[in-house]
């Protein structure tokens, strides 16, 4: 059985400040860049039968520098829909609600078309993507990767390990990095985490 690995995108100048970020579309920091390139040669040592990325830019760039030819975009894999919370630090958040925690208390309603998501959404939107790949993982003819988000990425992690997708929040994922997740005893694990080369 192939393995499945994540690999989160590169640095943007928002996730050096702690902003939500889902549907806005930043590009890479040139430090981001550069992190992207370097997990080239960790990805290479690989044979992948599928290369999936989210739509944003961020992460179609992060695959492209790290050498993964042949992706194709997946609207499953964006981030999650931080509704009012768009643009928005933690840090600010607890201003207002003191205590908030995304895993727990979800996010209000944003401008007209980004109403938010709650764990269990974007856990049956990573259960979608699981169920897609399933199959060509079984198949053994190579691994899968996604290029994506830290927080879909960590629901999608849960939800592999069938874990509900609260459960993320166990997960902290850096930005451009490598992750695995493989089986042992025909269960799903998780092999390496957070890898940078």
């Amino acid at each position: 059985m192939g393995d499945l690995l994540l690999v989160r995108h590169g640095e943007t100048e928002w996730s050096v400040s702690g902003r939500h970020t889902s549907w806005t579309d930043l590009p890479l920091t040139s430090h981001g860049e550069e992190q992207a390139k370097s997990l080239a040669p960790l990805l290479s040592r690989r044979t992948f039968a599928r290369v999936l990325t989210s739509p944003l830019e961020r992460a179609v760039r992060t695959a492209e520098l790290a050498g993964l030819s042949g992706a194709v975009t997946d609207p499953d894999l964006h981030e999650w829909d931080y509704g009012g919370y768009e643009g928005v630090t933690t840090v600010d958040i607890h201003r207002t609600r003191p205590g908030w925690d995304l895993w727990t208390d979800g996010v209000p309603p944003g401008a007209s078309g980004r109403p938010g998501e709650s764990p269990a959404e974007v856990g049956a939107r990573a259960d979608r993507v699981l169920s897609r790949v399933d199959g060509i993982l079984a198949a053994d003819a190579g691994d899968v990767v996604l290029v994506a988000h830290a927080h879909f990425l960590r629901v999608l992690t849960a939800r592999r390990l069938g874990l509900p997708p609260a459960q993320g929040r166990l997960f902290q994922l850096a930005t451009g990095t490598a992750s695995r997740l493989s089986t042992e005893h025909d269960r799903p694990v998780v092999a390496e985490w957070n890898v940078r080369a």
